[in-house]
C-alpha cells in the first residue's frame, strides 16, 4: 500500500510538472466572441496552397506580431503561438485543410495570447515560419511553410522542438497570484471549498448549436448565476476554474481543486449529437468509473479527454499509467460520496427540469479524477435539440435549475460537514 501512495504522489508531482511547462489549448475556433478590450492585431483573410510535399499557410495581419513555432506529436500537429488576436475570419476558416493540413484551429487561449494549431495529414517539418511586412498593397502576413518528413526526421525534430517555452498552462486571471501559481483559498477562511467548472472556454467552443450558441457560453453563464446562489447565504467559498473565455487545460482544473481543499467540484457541460444519431434530450449526472455505463458515455468522455491533445497540449510528459492506482487507491471513498452527491443533485434537478432517460451515469472523465475531490459532471441537456437549447438560453429556466443545483449543494454538504465534526 505504501508503494501505491508513493507512485501516487509522483503522479501529483508529475502533474504539477506538467501544468508548468505544458503548452494549452483545445480545438474549436473562437470566432464571432467578444474581445477582451484593447488595441489588438486583427486577423482578417487566410489562404492555404500547397501539395503533400509542400504546403504553404498565409494570413493576413494589420499589422507585425512575434510568433514562436513548434511541433507536438500524438497527434502530429505544428503549434504556432502569437500575441493575442482578433480573428475575422470566416466561420469555417480551417474546418478544411489542403496538402499537409489537414485542418486548423485559431483562437485565444489566455488573455494576451492566442494560438494556431495545424493537424497535420504525415510527418512534417517547419522550413519556415516568419512575418512580412506590409509592402506593394499588401498587409503584413503570417507566412508558415511546411515540408513533409519521413518518421524518424520527425522524431528527431520533435526532439529538439522548444515546445516547453510555449505557453504556459492558461488559468483565469482570477486564480493566479503574482508567482504565476494557482493560489489556496485563504488560510483564515475556513468554509468548505465548491469549485464550479464551466467546461470549455477560450479557443475551444465545445458543442455548437445550429444557430451558433457554443457551449462554452451556455456554461459560464450557468455557472456564475450557481455560484452567485451558493455565496448568497455565505456558508461556502465558491471558487471558479474560469470567469471568463478563457482555456483552461483538464489537469489545471483538477488541480484547482486540489490545491484549494475542495469539499466538491461541480462540472458543468452541455451535449450535442450528430443529426443522424438521434435527438436526445435532457440533463444527466456523470460520475467517474474505470468502465463507461453505456456507449454513450463512453462517447462523452472520449471527447471530453480528447480537448487537451486535439489543443497542443504536450501529453507525453503526462503519466497514465498511475492514474488508474490513484483511482484505484484514494477515489474508493470519495466515489462513495460523488455516488451520494449524484443521487442528490439528481433528486432535486428532476423538480425543475427534465432529465435524461437514464439521468445517472458514469465514463472516465479526466477532469473528475480528483483522488480526494467528490467530483460530478452535469450535462445541463443538449444544444442539439432545440427544446434543450431553449431552456439554456432562458434566464427564468437558469434561474430555477440553479435553484436545485445549489439546493443539492447545501443538502450534500451540511450532511457532510456535521458527520465531520468540530477539529480536535
Amino acid at each position: 500500500m505504501a508503494g501505491r501512495a508513493n507512485l501516487g504522489i509522483m503522479w501529483l508531482c508529475a502533474t504539477a510538472l506538467f501544468l508548468s511547462g505544458a503548452a494549452s489549448l483545445a480545438a474549436g475556433n473562437d470566432h464571432d466572441r467578444p474581445e477582451i478590450a484593447g488595441d489588438f492585431p486583427i486577423a482578417s483573410e487566410v489562404r492555404l496552397a500547397g501539395d503533400e510535399k509542400q504546403t504553404r499557410f498565409i494570413l493576413d495581419l494589420d499589422k507585425k506580431i512575434d510568433i514562436h513555432p513548434f511541433l507536438l506529436a500524438n497527434p502530429d500537429r505544428v503549434v504556432i503561438d502569437i500575441p493575442q488576436v482578433s480573428f475575422r475570419l470566416a466561420p469555417d476558416a480551417g474546418a478544411n485543410g489542403r496538402g499537409l493540413i489537414k485542418a486548423f484551429r485559431y483562437g485565444l487561449v489566455m488573455p494576451g495570447g492566442s494560438r494556431i494549431v495545424f493537424d497535420l495529414a504525415g510527418p512534417a517539418k517547419i522550413e519556415k515560419a516568419y512575418v512580412l511586412d506590409a509592402a506593394n498593397g499588401q498587409p503584413p502576413r503570417l507566412v508558415v511553410e511546411l515540408e513533409a518528413v519521413d518518421r524518424a526526421a520527425f522524431n528527431r525534430l520533435l526532439a529538439s522542438s522548444n515546445s516547453s517555452e510555449g505557453m504556459r498552462g492558461a488559468v483565469s486571471p482570477d486564480l493566479v497570484d503574482a508567482t504565476g501559481s494557482t493560489p489556496a483559498a485563504t488560510p483564515s477562511d475556513t468554509r468548505p471549498v465548491v469549485v464550479i467548472d464551466p467546461g470549455h472556454g477560450g479557443i475551444d467552443n465545445g458543442t455548437e448549436a445550429s444557430t451558433g450558441e457554443t457551449e462554452k457560453d451556455l456554461v459560464l453563464a450557468f455557472a456564475v448565476a450557481l455560484r452567485n446562489r451558493i455565496e448568497q447565504d455565505g456558508k461556502y467559498h465558491v471558487i471558479m476554474t474560469r470567469t471568463d473565455d478563457t482555456f483552461i487545460p483538464l489537469a489545471e482544473r483538477v488541480h484547482v481543486a486540489r490545491t484549494n481543499g475542495a469539499a466538491l467540484f461541480v462540472s458543468i457541460h452541455a451535449d450535442a449529437l450528430p443529426r443522424r444519431e438521434g435527438d436526445a434530450r435532457g440533463a444527466t449526472i456523470y460520475t467517474l468509473s474505470d468502465k463507461a455505463s453505456d456507449a454513450e458515455a463512453e462517447r462523452l468522455a472520449d471527447a471530453e479527454n480528447k480537448a487537451d491533445a486535439i489543443g497542443g497540449v504536450n501529453l507525453t510528459e503526462e503519466p497514465t499509467d498511475v492514474a488508474d492506482i490513484l483511482i484505484d487507491l484514494a477515489q474508493r471513498e470519495t466515489r462513495t460520496f460523488s455516488n451520494r452527491f449524484a443521487r442528490l443533485l439528481m433528486s432535486e434537478m428532476q423538480t425543475t427540469m427534465r432529465m435524461h432517460k437514464h439521468p445517472l451515469k458514469s465514463a472516465g472523465f479526466r477532469v473528475l479524477k480528483a483522488p480526494d475531490v467528490p467530483s460530478v459532471l452535469i450535462e445541463l441537456g443538449f444544444v442539439s435539440n432545440k427544446a434543450d437549447l431553449r431552456q439554456m438560453v432562458s434566464e427564468d429556466w437558469r434561474s430555477r435549475t440553479v435553484g436545485s443545483v445549489a439546493n443539492a449543494v447545501e443538502a450534500f454538504l451540511a450532511k457532510r460537514v456535521v458527520s465531520a465534526g468540530p477539529a480536535h
